[in-house]
């Protein structure tokens, strides 16, 4: 019988929490210390994070030497999917606040998803996404916020900031002409989206199953750039 087997916590800078890694038979699961029991993620089930790259990333693709920023590692999943769908020219910075994250990606848990932290076109920052966004006006073609649980901060309540006005604000100025924006939700969420709009984004909500076709559904928003 499969069990859950801790193997390491890591604790959630600014927060006093701790993200927690367990092992469960074949696979990987990462909870919040001393929460509800909920999985934030596991290795099972990572349709909608290989969405959330696949679909930003195929939009630039074409584009020279494209430079994409991931807000949140992660189990690296999405990190695999954005190397997958561009080309060697590419340059993908991931911001990752939690450095056990880092370390977990960099050893057993990286094995899940081809260790993609090993491609020389990854780089992993152990760093809050905002300040990159605040520091690279137009430094990106493309930008994936997979932070938290959605629009309302789960495991750090400062991640808020990205999903409101100005850190929506933030991004439009980090990206290029036309850039694209995705951010990741385990939910819909229709303010969400009306928001995005009135940072200067022509959005979508794309709802995509967490695994296989079956299933749970998260939501992902795929938000275009404005000209001007």
């Amino acid at each position: 019988m499969k069990r859950f087997v801790l193997l390491d916590t890591a604790a959630i800078p600014g927060n006093g929490g701790a993200l927690c890694l367990f092992e469960y038979g074949d696979d990987f699961v990462i909870k919040i210390q001393g929460g509800n029991g909920n999985q934030l993620m596991n290795t099972r089930m990572h349709g909608s994070e290989d969405a959330l790259a696949e679909i930003a990333c195929k939009k630039i693709a074409a584009r020279p030497q494209p430079r994409v920023l991931i807000g949140g590692l992660g189990m690296g999943f999405t990190l695999a999917s954005a190397l997958k769908h561009l080309g060697t020219d590419a340059q993908v910075l991931v911001a990752e606040l939690v450095p056990g994250v880092i370390e977990w990606n960099r050893a057993a848990l990286g094995e899940k998803s081809g260790h993609p932290l090993r491609d020389p076109r990854a780089k992993a920052l152990n760093q809050d996404v905002a300040e990159l966004l605040r520091g690279e006006p137009q430094g990106f073609d493309a930008i994936m916020l997979d932070v938290d649980n959605g629009p309302e901060g789960l495991t750090r309540k400062s991640n808020s900031w990205l999903y409101s006005l100005a850190g929506l604000d933030a991004c439009a100025r980090a990206l290029r002409p036309q850039g694209v924006l995705a951010v990741w939700s385990a939910s819909a969420d229709r303010a969400f989206r009306e928001k995005l709009g009135k940072a200067g984004f022509k959005a979508e909500e794309v709802q995509v199953f967490a695994h296989g076709n079956r299933g749970p559904r998260h939501t992902i928003w795929i938000a275009e750039k404005r000209k001007g």
